[in-house]
């Protein structure tokens, strides 16, 4: 395995994790701060709303496509659901 893959079934202490690809991909939980928190800490809030919604379409758009149609319209409701908390202020 090269230096720059990841392997997404153990951490970096050797411990295996199971992970749920919409709730809590691997990919997006390296490091000490998972994607979305800093995203959201680090985007005005017009820019991660509109983050927000544009994955939510992505998803949208792409669930035909993939192969994993389930998978990728529960990551578009991840999406959606977490832009109307930004909404509601939660």
């Amino acid at each position: 395995m090269a230096k720059w893959e990841i392997d997404f079934t153990t951490n970096e202490k050797g411990v295996v994790m199971e992970h749920d690809m919409v709730e809590k991909p691997a990919h997006y939980n390296v490091g000490n701060i998972e994607c979305i928190v800093y995203l959201k800490d680090n985007l005005p809030w017009e820019a991660f709303t509109g983050y927000l919604e544009g994955n939510a379409k992505k998803y949208m758009h792409r669930w035909r496509h993939k192969g994993k149609p389930v998978e990728d319209l529960k990551k578009a409701v991840w999406y959606l659901e977490r832009l109307i908390q930004e909404l509601d202020g939660k």
